[in-house]
């Protein structure tokens, strides 16, 4: 398997940052002195964050506005990625031997650049990535592959070199689709599709480890 390319999704992939957002309601309502019920992560995970405004205003009697709620959950966010979510491990030890290895790498990712930026800075390995692309700039979701072949477009590697790392089933679909190799990543996040997603991808790994160990194989072998 020889990686000439890699285009990395950023959250539950680089950035062990899905209990964030999985528990970003608890922290909002703890934060505002309400307490949470034990549902508030089913409600929340399949809403937008309008309706999830609209939702603890109605169902936890919260008296802020629906711009202001919006607002303090986006500084609440921000926090964690400028502050505390870190990368997963064997990240950087995975990147930089990519890199040795001369494969360019970027980031396509849902997250507000800034977010990423901050993120990927804070846990020193910003440098490795030679472009980062974002949904809300392209003005599509990774439900369309067009992230992906501006992804590799700019990285100019060869397709079949060219490896997509992702850790959620809709987006490992959209990269197959659009013939890509996929490196699936796990997170506990999507454990419950953890099957489907390994039957998907052309590799399918539990840490970067994992990567890392490849390659350093392959060093060795030639």
């Amino acid at each position: 398997m020889k990686i000439s390319g890699a285009i990395f999704d950023l959250d539950g992939t680089l950035l062990d940052s899905m209990p964030m957002w999985q528990n970003v309601g608890i922290n909002y309502l703890k934060s505002i002195g309400k307490t949470p019920r034990a549902d508030i992560c089913e409600v929340l995970r399949p809403v937008s964050l309008l309706q999830a405004a609209e939702y603890l205003i109605a169902d936890y009697d919260v008296s802020y506005s629906v711009e202001q709620i919006i607002g303090d959950v986006k500084k609440l966010i921000a926090n964690f990625y400028t502050d505390i979510i870190p990368v997963k491990p064997g990240v950087k030890e995975c990147l930089a031997r990519l890199q040795q290895n001369g494969t360019k790498m970027c980031v396509a990712t849902a997250s507000d650049r800034c977010l990423v930026e901050a993120a990927l800075r804070r846990n020193r390995v910003l440098d490795y990535f030679q472009f980062i692309f974002t949904c809300d700039e392209l003005g599509c979701g990774k439900d369309n592959p067009l992230i992906f072949n501006r992804a590799w477009e700019s990285l100019k590697t060869k397709k079949q070199e060219t490896y997509v790392f992702e850790d959620s089933l809709f987006a490992v679909k959209t990269a197959k689709a659009a013939g890509f190799n996929v490196i699936a990543v796990f997170d506990q996040a999507s454990a419950d599709q953890r099957q489907e997603i390994a039957e998907l991808a052309d590799l399918f790994i539990n840490s970067f480890d994992e990567i890392s160990n490849h390659i350093k194989k392959h060093e060795n072998d030639r």
